[in-house]
């Protein structure tokens, strides 16, 4: 008879749950939520995160000398594997970046403490949960920071591995596949689906498996795009907004973001949001010389500070409402007066 299903985050030590559930043969539930989707459990035997913890450690370098600062909540999947990945080795865990080895951080949260000066000189940070794009990737390094990025999902655990959204290739034991524009896997690390509410994993007969990303696989290099759920209709023009994104930030190397916000009479409209001018001026040159009117941004806005959600990821939602109520400043084509 196999062993219950273990809820995790129910417990008052998740990390010590998922290493006994690992010592029982049990499989483990993971309560998780997207900034597009509503909670929802994955289920997945502990093995499949456990044994893939010594090619974790022989790319990032974590041993049992190590000290790990993990600021973000155990409710996200990525932070939990980090936290249980460093007790399996027998690191250190901190919730402060003194003294720290190694870091496990979203793009937005590395972003963050760069700018508040934090002291990260020589620490190996691990970025996951958003794009690192090259142009943070290259801030960071300029301060001493050495980042490895992952992608991946709570459903199928890693994918691809390397230093910026740019250069991801594919995770030790995972294959990948790109068919009709979207990005399957087949690994050890995948999940088994869900308890209760379906969620976007479907698995092929073959045993790869998918959540829905866009991508493109070129030269072994796998390229992201995001996720089906970001395409609109914008003046009878369909788009995916992700695609939009993607290509402003190969053009640019900075970071930007592009949203679909309801407008009422395009159906849809393309706006961008960026953190600084510079940004913005390569972006406005790039998408006039390299996209197609209808996938334009048409409105630019400037957002010093990003909404984030509890697990540490920009919250599109929340800054689409932030454009719509027009919290945010707004700015004129480069060159043109405000």
């Amino acid at each position: 008879m196999p062993a219950p299903i273990v809820d995790v985050m129910a417990a008052a030590d998740p990390v010590a749950v998922v290493l006994d559930a690992h010592a029982r043969g049990a499989s483990i539930a993971l309560r998780t939520s997207g900034t597009t989707s509503g909670p929802r459990s994955v289920v997945r035997t502990a093995a499949s995160w456990v044994d893939s913890f010594p090619a974790f450690s022989g790319l990032t370098g974590i041993d049992a000398g190590a000290r790990v600062w993990v600021p973000g909540p155990l409710s996200a999947t990525m932070n939990l594997f980090a936290a249980v990945h460093a007790r399996w080795i027998g690191a250190a865990v901190t919730g402060s970046p003194d003294g720290a080895t190694h870091a496990q951080l979203t793009p937005a949260a590395l972003a963050a403490a760069l700018d508040a000066g934090t002291p990260l000189d020589g620490v190996h940070v691990v970025v996951a949960g958003d794009r690192l794009g090259e142009g943070p990737a290259r801030r960071a390094a300029a301060a001493g920071v050495r980042t490895s990025h992952y992608y991946g999902a709570a459903e199928l655990s890693f994918v691809a591995w390397g230093t910026h959204e740019a250069d991801l290739r594919p995770f030790p034991g995972v294959e990948v596949s790109v068919r009709d524009g979207c990005v399957w896997a087949r690994s050890p690390w995948l999940s088994q689906g869900y308890a209760g509410e379906p969620g976007p994993l479907r698995i092929a007969a073959d045993g790869y498996a998918t959540v829905g990303d866009r991508g493109r696989l070129r030269d072994g290099v796998l390229a992201v795009t995001g996720r089906d759920e970001g395409t609109v209709v914008t003046a009878g023009a369909t788009v995916v907004v992700s695609d939009v994104e993607q290509a402003l930030r190969r053009a640019t190397g900075g970071d930007l973001l592009v949203l679909g916000v309801e407008h009422p009479r395009l159906g849809a409209q393309l706006v961008a949001v960026v953190a600084d001018r510079e940004v913005h001026a390569r972006a406005f040159a790039a998408a006039r010389s390299g996209l197609s009117r209808s996938h334009r941004p048409v409105r630019w806005y400037l957002a010093a500070e990003l909404p984030l959600t509890a697990a540490g990821k920009i919250d599109r939602a929340a800054l689409a409402a932030l454009v719509t109520r027009r919290a945010l400043t707004g700015l004129p084509p480069p060159g043109r007066a405000g």
